[in-house]
């Protein structure tokens, strides 16, 4: 299984949609952005057929830690996730 990388994924844009690099690489960092900028805000960011992104937040809760066994608190925390659409479920089945 490959790694696509940022320089992959624009080059991708550019071969799909006919960009110019520099207007693939701007649109591929601002589609970052925006879903960053979204999260942030608490707000989610649904792409229909791709998938939803959204920030959960996570309750502070009792660990272990697995070399000491020794009890340890995990600070609460907000995680960014990811939930499949159905098109891209469905690609990857």
């Amino acid at each position: 299984m490959a790694k696509l990388m940022r320089s992959d994924v624009i080059n991708s844009v550019v071969k799909k949609t006919g960009l110019d690099k520099p207007e693939a690489t701007a649109a591929v960092d601002a589609m970052g952005e925006t879903i960053i900028e979204a999260l942030s805000n608490g707000d989610s960011v649904g792409l229909i057929g791709f998938g939803t992104f959204e920030a959960r937040h996570r309750p502070a809760r009792k660990g272990r830690n697995p070399q000491t066994g020794e009890p340890l608190d995990i600070p609460a925390k907000t995680v960014p996730v990811f939930k499949a659409g159905k098109r891209l479920r469905d690609a990857t089945a």
